[in-house]
């Protein structure tokens, strides 16, 4: 089936389909300082995907909203490719004072309700404490959610192991990366698929 939006074509592959004109990026607390507590993935390989989401919103126009704990401790800023890659939503960051929940913070919670949209990318650091509480929450207001796994770190493997299975027991999708590009991608040969094929970047 096909969808035209914008003069654009979509395929719509099924209906609950997560796409550029539905679904909105949500990266949480990649900060220099936090990244570095984690041992559960090569945290060069989480900076990377995260960067790629980063991409992927900017090259599909999809909104976008940022935010970071604490940034005047040890957390430390974002990591600065975020800032070079989306300046708008890195400048508009919700700044949170220590809040775990991220959707506790009245700022976040209600950027995320402004965007009008239902199905939420999310990723961050920790998994177990900065993106699974938020994202539980998430699933009670009604949000479909996915999870990057790849682009989120725990302190522990074991601790990460357990963050994710939480969050697919309530109702998430726990995806990867590449399988988000592939979704929104839907065919290699059209003008999102051609922007979405070098972030995948195999070669």
């Amino acid at each position: 089936m096909l969808k035209q939006v914008n003069n654009i074509k979509y395929l719509i592959m099924h209906t609950k389909a997560f796409n550029p004109e539905n679904a909105a990026m949500l990266l949480i607390d990649h900060q220099v300082g936090t990244m570095a507590w984690t041992h559960s993935h090569d945290i060069n390989l989480v900076k990377q995907n995260a960067i790629k989401l980063a991409k992927i919103a900017k090259a599909l126009n999809m909104p976008v909203i940022l935010t970071s704990s604490m940034e005047e401790y040890v957390q430390g800023p974002l990591i600065p490719e975020l800032q070079e890659l989306l300046p708008e939503a890195f400048a508009a960051r919700i700044k949170r004072p220590g809040i775990v929940n991220a959707m506790h913070h009245d700022g976040f919670n209600e950027a995320v309700k402004a965007l009008g949209r239902k199905k939420l990318f999310v990723a961050g650091v920790t998994t177990e404490i900065c993106v699974t509480f938020p994202v539980l929450q998430m699933l009670d207001e009604g949000y479909e959610v996915q999870v990057s796994a790849d682009a989120s770190a725990s302190y522990t493997q074991y601790g990460d192991n357990l963050a994710l299975e939480r969050m697919r027991q309530a109702g998430a999708i726990i995806t990867t990366v590449d399988q988000i590009i592939s979704e929104l991608a839907i065919d290699w040969t059209s003008p999102n698929g051609q922007k979405l094929v070098g972030i995948l970047n195999y070669h």
